[in-house]
């Protein structure tokens, strides 16, 4: 069967897993069907492996991989995402995960036990070779969300003296080499990183030739202290599939590989995505209910405050409310459609920032974009909805005061979604996580000020009929 027959056996055109898969699945495990839970996981993915057990309950997890013994993928364990993963290795013997970290590249493994206590790391280190526990110690030594958290350290270094043919019987024989790569790395007699040499060069040349002559010396080299949302950007940016690290002293001490990078990139995605809907970056699908509660409470908070902050502008207006229904009919029109374009500005420019497609080159030119489409929208809506206003209520006023309102909002809404992530951005702080509140109480408060503001006017100007 090939590999494209076998996932379609576990996922539907959509790419979802099948719930029927799942549960052939279970039926069989409560059955003690143990061959035929084995032949249904055999040719699984490490990544689909990894689904199955976020599909089911906790219980039912260690159950299985309990069940499946030796034939279980332990790469699986390094594609759960965090909660789940939490879950599992709680529940799982230190034998067990030393034995799976023996199998994984170090930063795999580093993923499964860098955020257990110090005293469990201790234990399951204790358990795995020597060579295996000093990589992985070095690895917890470094800064979390770091380069030396995500490389590997296996890689292929030879002197660059060498020659073609030296390295090839080199690559062919050693034993401690990464199973994948895709360049090879000189270095001088002190480890210091000299050069890289692709591989496909490495296997055209001529086997007397130098690897000094035939390497890379300009290359995109990361420290073991860069953060991994830089490391993230150079990988996009120069279009890099692997990377070098070295430590302070330039001596080279691991590999970064695309596949690693790409789960940062989706990690640094994710968290930009809860940030902006007021939720903790910390929140997985399988949190619990008093876990997921305390994280989404705090930002409720904050909203509650700000729109207490909004009904305060409105009171300042209720003697104008009572004298015209018709505007507390019309108030949420102008303030939502405000929030609304805001998001459409704040979403763009978050984006911008974390891509650093946005910044001080061209930032002018950008927030008087920003100001002219809200401008725009503005005058298109307020034509819109002022028609639909005088058609609804007969008050050709009333059409004109939201008409101007919307304009005067949208442009509002444009700026602060503009300025916000620029401001929170210049000081230091993460324009995903606060800007969203902000945005709201900027087009909440201006959109309900010009709204009753200008309602009050023209009902003391006597161009609104009460």
């Amino acid at each position: 069967m090939s590999e494209n027959d076998h996932v379609a056996q576990v996922r539907d055109e959509w790419g979802d897993l099948k719930p029927s898969f799942i549960v052939d699945l279970l039926t069989a495990l409560d059955a003690q069907d143990l061959k035929t839970v084995r032949a249904m996981t055999r040719e699984l993915h490490a990544a689909d492996m990894a689904d199955v057990l976020q599909a089911i309950e906790q219980y039912r997890r260690v159950e299985l991989i309990s069940v499946l013994g030796k034939n279980f993928d332990v790469e699986a364990l390094a594609e759960l995402d965090e909660g789940t993963r939490d879950a599992i290795l709680d529940d799982l013997p230190a034998d067990v995960i030393a034995s799976a970290i023996k199998k994984l590249d170090t930063d795999d493994a580093l993923y499964l036990i860098e955020d257990m206590e110090r005293h469990e790391q201790v234990e399951i280190l204790s358990k795995v070779p020597k060579e295996d526990r000093a990589a992985l110690s070095r690895g917890l030594d470094f800064p979390e969300n770091t380069a030396g958290r995500l490389m590997q350290t296996e890689y292929v270094a030879v002197p660059y003296s060498w020659n073609v043919g030296k390295a090839l019987e080199h690559v062919r024989t050693a034993k401690e080499i990464p199973e994948s790569f895709v360049e090879i790395y000189a270095i001088d007699d002190s480890g210091r990183l000299e050069g890289a040499v692709p591989l496909s060069r490495l296997l055209r040349g001529h086997r007397d030739k130098r690897i000094l002559d035939i390497m890379d010396k300009k290359q995109t080299v990361f420290s073991v202290t860069d953060p991994q949302e830089d490391v993230a950007y150079k990988f996009e940016q120069y279009n890099l599939v692997s990377a070098a690290v070295t430590d302070s002293t330039g001596c080279l001490v691991g590999m970064l590989m695309v596949d690693d990078i790409l789960d940062v990139i989706q990690e640094e995605a994710d968290v930009a995505i809860k940030r902006l809907g007021g939720v903790g970056s910390e929140e997985e699908i399988e949190g619990s209910v008093v876990q997921t509660t305390r994280l989404r409470f705090a930002w409720l908070f904050v909203n509650l405050l700000t729109a207490v902050l909004a009904s305060w502008v409105i009171s300042w207006f209720d003697a104008t409310i009572q004298q015209m229904v018709a505007i507390a009919v019309l108030m949420p029109i102008v303030a939502s459609m405000g929030g609304n374009a805001g998001t459409q500005t704040m979403t763009v420019a978050v984006r911008a920032l974390a891509t650093r497609e946005l910044g001080p080159v061209n930032a002018v030119r950008v927030v008087f974009r920003e100001c002219a489409v809200g401008l725009i929208n503005g005058l298109l809506f307020a034509i819109i909805i002022g028609l639909f206003v005088w058609w609804w209520f007969g008050f050709g006023g009333l059409g004109l005061v939201i008409g101007i309102a919307m304009i005067i909002n949208l442009v509002a809404a444009a700026l602060a979604g503009i300025l916000l992530p620029l401001a929170l951005d210049y000081f230091d702080t993460d324009p995903a996580v606060s800007a969203a509140v902000f945005l709201t109480t900027v087009t909440d408060v201006v959109g309900f000020f010009s709204f009753l503001g200008l309602a009050t006017l023209f009902l003391k100007l006597g161009l609104l009929k009460t």
